[in-house]
């Protein structure tokens, strides 16, 4: 195969892209055998004459190194063979099934890897499959009542399943392929692995996790769901079984796979002996503008039926060394409320696969580190922390799961002269002074962050945008600690895996951690002396 690059096309020409390879060839379209889409990404760089640009693999009749030659196209290069990702095989049968505690991304693509391999997971999930988790959630953005076990945060599918479904990643890891043709192969579709910034949406989320699941049940595994870690057993540094919602499931090794929420997990296993510390993490707002000004400024035009909604990466480091940055932004979503305690408030992105709300939002964060946190020893004072903001949020919001809410030009003390975005979060919001809510370090930093990010992205500080707090469940502020073979230093056999152990940070990055710690727990179980 012949692989050509940078092949630019206007939005809605991708009917014609079969005739521009041929061209970069300078031969026949006629010649070309074979066809296949690698890579799709949006340049509007040079605005608003927006390009789609594309990465082609196509086999050619006749001698390829030839045509390649005559082409003398820079873009043209034979197509190196990739080296699909292997699942390690299984050489001995342990004496217990390994267990998987949580099942998000990280949890899930580990319950997969290990119920390929032949190893018949069995899966403790505190919250509930996706179809019951569905109606809970959305009873309780209804205004209905709160279940601390089963909400945005917990259940089947993890916090991911209730967000944009981004599988974009800032890590490069040769994982990263497979995991996005699982997405695909359970129902995702094939532009997921095309795609430069690819999306899933929620809708389209829920039937992926269901497909997943029934994979590792169709291999032999279990999965229990409503069933919460409450202790582990661990005798002479080794881990002997995990106790979860009164029943005794014996194990020498465990995928610890948690979720960055699981506070009363956190604090049982520091009880029991395992070391953690704290760790950076980011606090700030939801900050919601109109999708039409987004568009005007990423496309400098109306996007009109050819391009997608558009989204926005950005960031600002200021001079003091701190620095603020928009992170899981939701091109057409809402603001969702991602609370799994009783008496904290909590928000978060969401959208749906056709990204067709009247609003863009994001998180608007300020980074922080240990060294911000309140001063003490205990390395969960960071998520003690979190916790305290959620819980004056609540107050502010009247001892509701309502969320505090402020224009940017009250937050910056400039007047509006614009109608006011109107805010998507349910169960719904009120008008409060933000400074009373977030930390001062982090207000400071997001009031001069603002101006800077709306010269990077014009009409981001615009007065009448509305920022919703607090967005403080970005990234765990934990880390449980791991040795080289990925498991803890006092249990040998479990391995803390993913976001929640403070090893990922995202939908595809914890998958990959969950890979990670697959292999090296079916090298782990090769590598026993089954006889001893």
């Amino acid at each position: 195969m012949i692989r050509l690059s940078n092949l630019s096309l206007a939005p809605g020409q991708e009917t014609k892209l079969k005739s521009a390879a041929a061209a970069m060839l300078r031969i026949p379209e006629s010649r070309i055998l074979s066809f296949a889409l690698r890579r799709r990404s949006i340049d509007a760089r040079k605005r608003p004459d927006v390009r789609i640009i594309y990465t082609v693999d196509v086999a050619v009749q006749g001698n390829e190194s030839a045509a390649l030659a005559r082409a003398n196209c820079p873009n043209a290069a034979l197509a190196l063979p990739e080296e699909p990702y292997r699942i390690p095989d299984l050489i001995n049968e342990p004496a217990l099934r390994p267990v998987v505690v949580g099942f998000g991304p990280a949890g899930m693509f580990a319950s997969l890897a290990l119920a390929r391999a032949g190893l018949r997971p069995i899966v403790l999930e505190r919250g509930s499959c996706i179809e019951k988790r569905s109606e809970k959630v959305q009873a309780f953005f209804s205004g209905g009542s709160l279940d601390p076990e089963c909400n945005v945060q917990f259940g089947e599918g993890g916090a991911g399943t209730f967000s944009d479904g981004k599988l974009n990643t800032g890590t490069h890891d040769p994982r990263i392929r497979y995991v996005l043709e699982q997405f695909a192969a359970f129902g995702a579709g094939q532009d997921v692995c095309i795609d430069a910034r690819p999306h899933v949406g929620t809708d389209v989320l829920r039937d992926v996790v269901r497909n997943l699941r029934s994979e590792v049940l169709s291999l032999g595994g279990e999965v229990f769901f409503d069933t919460r870690m409450d202790a582990l057993h661990v005798e002479g540094g080794r881990l002997t079984g995990i106790e979860a919602s009164g029943r005794l499931f014996p194990c020498s090794h465990a995928i610890l796979a948690l979720g960055h929420s699981a506070r009363d997990s956190f604090r049982m296993l520091q009880r029991s002996g395992l070391p953690m510390e704290p760790k950076a993490f980011s606090l700030g707002v939801r900050i919601e503008h109109l999708q039409s000004a987004v568009d005007l400024a990423q496309y400098g035009r109306p996007r009109g039926k050819d391009l997608p909604p558009a989204d926005y990466r950005l960031s600002v480091h200021l001079p003091d060394g701190s620095s603020a940055y928009t992170f899981c932004m939701c091109p057409g979503g809402y603001v969702v409320a991602a609370a799994s305690e009783e008496g904290g408030v909590v928000t978060n992105g969401m959208s749906y696969s056709g990204r067709a709300g009247k609003n863009a939002n994001s998180a608007l964060l300020v980074s922080v580190t240990p060294a911000d946190f309140p001063p003490g020893e205990d390395p969960l004072r960071g998520m003690e922390w979190q916790r305290s903001i959620e819980q004056r949020a609540f107050l502010a919001a009247g001892g509701t799961y309502r969320a505090p809410a402020q224009t940017v030009g009250d937050f910056l003390s400039v007047p509006a002269v614009s109608p006011v975005v109107e805010t998507t979060y349910l169960p719904g919001t009120v008008p409060a002074d933000l400074h009373e809510i977030l930390p001062e370090q982090v207000c400071s930093v997001l009031e001069q962050a603002l101006p800077l990010l709306g010269r990077k992205l014009k009409g981001f500080d615009a007065p009448e945008a509305v920022m919703t707090a607090p967005e403080t469940r970005s990234s765990s502020p934990v880390r449980i600690l791991r040795d080289k073979l990925l498991q803890s230093p006092a249990a040998f056999g479990l391995y803390p895996c993913g976001e929640g152990a403070g090893y990922a940070g995202g939908i595809v990055s914890s998958a990959v951690d969950g890979l990670r710690c697959a292999e090296a727990l079916i090298q782990s179980v090769n590598s026993t002396d089954i006889s001893s």
